[in-house]
């Protein structure tokens, strides 16, 4: 994975973030608390594409 796009929408008290797989297309998503930090919030993104894309 060479370059990941995240996306991150504000949805009331929570972040909706997801990671996007330029390549493949394939996307994650999480919603998070709006008080974690940015950082952390795509960090679990990414934690959840990659097990997509494992299990591809």
């Amino acid at each position: 994975m060479a370059e990941i796009l995240f996306e991150l929408i504000k949805i009331g008290n929570s972040v909706k973030v997801t990671a996007i797989d330029p390549i493949t297309g394939i996307e994650a998503a999480v919603v998070v608390p709006s008080n974690l930090p940015i950082s952390q919030a795509k960090q679990q993104a990414l934690k959840k594409l990659k097990y997509i894309l494992s299990k591809k």
